[in-house]
């Protein structure tokens, strides 16, 4: 068998392990189709196929960054997993910048979660020179017409490594710093826009009435407050079923269930599992009082982390049941985690529940186009998720600073080793982009096994 042929098969044999479903089925999967718009995409929906390389030594890191103790890690650590959000969950106001998605999150080495952004980097770069190329194209508006070259990615790369290695050095001499939030930027800075926007949507905002989650998602009626249910991300569940809900999540929960809804696609990793959001609060008509005690729920089916089936022993934290290991992992990482952060096994499966925060904004790489320098853009963009990523993993061993020790000594010897890994992974990626779209039947060549 070549080796395309053997990647091939690795690639079905993942993606049909955790979605149920080959990219060669004659009706392909939403989350495949939306995969193949670029290896930027390829590489967000496929973080099993990231730990599969690793272990087997596609993906070979320096043996010192390997050394440092485990940590938690995000798991699915890329560019668009990181963003503004509330602290506190649905309860706090205060609004800051981090890791935003930790369903993969488990028991692992920081260089898994720097090597994959770094390569994420140099998948936007080339993502975004392709959407103005007119080799890729995007579901997301944009303008612009310049865009960060490879060279800017390197750039990025670095920067985003330095950052990480300062704030453990800044931990080393002063723990508490591990504690600090990433939440304020200058005028010029790219994330400064994106930051005012999630501002205006916290409770206090201008726009929080409009913009929050529950604005975007709710309409007053008489009787209170309820779901849009005809605006796209949200359908009504039948009667039987949102009975059940409400009597086996009620426990989990803070206040009246004002309404139920299934909601409907996601990001790319996660666009066919099954969720349910839950409109929670004070059962009353509508006022401002009751908007601003009124908040959103979600229950989500949980899946193992993407590490545990190709690292089974590599820690026995990650023995613990999927959604379990979830919570533990963002409590520990977390400043200030959800309020309502929750587990439940219902229907043999794993689910967890947890608060939607008020303001939540993501950066999308197509907004990246239109910075005055878009390779500046990307390289601020990245400290600021070193920065914060750091403080993320640091927070797990609040005892010592024998993980921060660790990896600044390793990243000033190895960052530049790391880069070029990744940069070579990278281009692993690209291929697997090829090869998804044959699958998919959307190069010209069949689709058959």
């Amino acid at each position: 068998m070549t080796e395309r042929a053997e990647r091939r098969q690795l690639l079905k044999r993942e993606l049909q392990r955790i979605d149920g479903k080959s990219p060669e089925a004659p009706t392909p999967l939403t989350k495949h189709v939306k995969m193949a718009a670029s290896p930027f995409h390829v590489l967000r929906g496929t973080a099993q196929v990231f730990y599969a390389d690793l272990a087997s030594g596609q993906l070979p890191l320096p043996a010192p960054m390997l050394e440092a103790p485990l940590t938690r890690i995000v798991g699915d650590c890329h560019l668009s997993n990181f963003g503004f959000f509330t602290e506190d969950g649905s309860y706090g106001d205060r609004v800051i910048w981090g890791p935003n998605d930790y369903d993969d999150a488990a028991e692992g080495h920081a260089a898994f979660d720097l090597s994959r952004f770094c390569v994420s980097l140099f998948l936007a770069s080339d993502y975004l020179e392709g959407l103005i190329e007119g080799r890729y194209t995007s579901a997301e508006q944009f303008n612009g017409t310049n865009a960060p070259s490879r060279n800017d990615a390197a750039k990025a790369a670095k920067a985003f490594l330095k950052a990480y290695r300062k704030a453990c050095e800044h931990v080393i001499d002063q723990p508490e710093t591990r504690d600090w939030a990433v939440d304020d930027f200058g005028k010029s800075h790219f994330l400064a826009a994106p930051l005012k926007r999630a501002i205006s949507r916290a409770p206090g905002g201008q726009n929080f009435y409009e913009k929050s989650s529950v604005g975007k998602l709710t309409v007053a009626t008489d009787t209170g407050f309820r779901f849009k249910k005809a605006q796209g991300k949200l359908a009504a569940v039948e009667p039987d079923m949102a009975a059940e809900l409400r009597f086996v999540f009620r426990p989990y929960l803070d206040d009246t269930i004002l309404d139920v809804a299934q909601r409907l696609g996601a990001g790319t990793g996660s666009l066919n599992v099954e969720r349910y959001y839950f409109l929670v609060g004070p059962d009353a008509g509508p006022s401002e009082a009751a908007f601003r005690e009124t908040h959103i729920v979600e229950v989500k089916q949980q899946r193992p982390a993407a590490i545990i089936e190709h690292f089974p022993d590599l820690s026995p934290v990650n023995r613990m049941d999927p959604a379990h290991l979830t919570i533990d992992c963002q409590r520990r990482m977390m400043r200030r985690p959800d309020l309502v952060l929750d587990e439940v096994n219902w229907k043999g499966l794993h689910w967890l529940v947890r608060s939607r925060h008020h303001a939540r904004v993501t950066v999308d790489p197509e907004e990246l186009l239109e910075a005055g320098a878009p390779g500046k853009a990307l390289k601020d963009y990245a400290k600021a998720c070193g920065t914060a990523l750091a403080r993320t993993h640091g927070r797990v061993d609040r005892r010592s600073v024998r993980f921060e020790s660790a990896m600044a000594e390793a990243l000033e010897d190895f960052d530049k080793e790391l880069i070029e890994v990744a940069r070579e992974y990278a281009q692993v990626v690209r291929t697997d982009h090829r090869i998804l779209k044959e699958m998919l039947g959307q190069d010209g060549k069949s689709n058959a096994a």
